[in-house]
């Protein structure tokens, strides 16, 4: 007589390290393909074949061969070069149109939580309005009334971007303000600003640091767009976005134009995406 056996599970810590270890994996490929734009960024004078805005229309729309890996472009200039130049451009876009959102959205977040109230409404309600609109849009309109420009798209990634980072700073710091290590420090009659910035806030930002790796993608995304649409980086800069648009009408005769700095825009964003889904699930996972 044979007696059936429920398949065992796996014992709780294997799972947790299975997890870590893909957690780890993620993070690892995330941080080798930004690493290397990084890198291509980095030493982009020295590992640029060509000068990425030389035109020479002789080479005008040459298909990948030795001399021109990535082939060249409708005014000759070398494709490989400028997608390597354009690195240094997105990666800061990248930063810069994080950074700022992070920093006003983590302020007002953290007051607007703690202080509650009136203060807090007001605040919930500007959000709401920010949000009521679709991004791209707002932010399209933004930069249309301040003129075309890397700085124009900055002040509009910052005055569009803030929200998100205020609603998560905002929720994590009302249910830290009433734990009992914040209850304990108002008991001992520290003041407020020190409860909230020493104490409170290095605890709420975790899934702001998190959120910001992801948002990175977006930032990339839409600084591609907004270049794509000619309101962002002006020619003859080269910004991936920028030669994505230069190439769409030889996309049939030369897909190498457009193909190239496309790939550039995808390998960046799932850099970003894996490290930010790696830092989650490693980091979430030992909290």
């Amino acid at each position: 007589m044979t007696i059936a056996h429920a398949p065992l599970r796996p014992h709780w810590r294997s799972r947790l390290r299975l997890r870590l270890r893909n957690g780890r994996l993620a993070m690892l490929l995330g941080a080798s393909l930004l690493g290397v734009w990084l890198l291509l960024a980095l030493f982009a004078p020295w590992l640029a074949p060509y000068d990425p805005i030389y035109q020479n229309t002789e080479l005008r729309m040459l298909a990948p061969h030795l001399a021109h890996p990535f082939g060249t472009d409708n005014f000759g200039r070398d494709i490989l070069s400028r997608v390597i130049w354009a690195a240094r451009i997105d990666l800061q876009i990248c930063v810069l149109g994080v950074v700022f959102p992070f920093i006003i959205g983590t302020f007002v977040g953290a007051l607007s939580g703690y202080i509650g109230g009136r203060f807090d409404n007001l605040c919930m309600r500007v959000i709401d309005i920010v949000l009521a609109f679709p991004f791209l849009v707002l932010m399209l309109a933004i930069i249309a009334i301040l003129g075309p420009g890397l700085s124009s798209f900055y002040i509009a990634m910052a005055l569009v971007g803030w929200v998100s980072y205020a609603r998560l700073i905002r929720s994590q710091i009302l249910v830290l303000k009433e734990s009992d290590f914040a209850l304990a420090a108002k008991s001992l009659g520290f003041g407020h600003l020190r409860i909230l910035f020493r104490h409170l806030l290095p605890n709420a930002m975790f899934g702001s640091i998190v959120f910001s790796m992801s948002d990175a993608v977006l930032v990339l995304l839409s600084g591609a767009s907004v270049s794509y649409l000619g309101l962002g980086v002006q020619p003859p800069l080269a910004e991936w976005g920028t030669m994505v648009a230069e190439g769409q009408a030889f996309l049939t005769s030369a897909w190498w134009i457009c193909t190239f700095p496309g790939l550039a825009i995808v390998t960046l964003a799932m850099g970003f995406s894996l490290l930010a889904d790696g830092v989650a699930e490693t980091l979430g996972e030992r909290q």
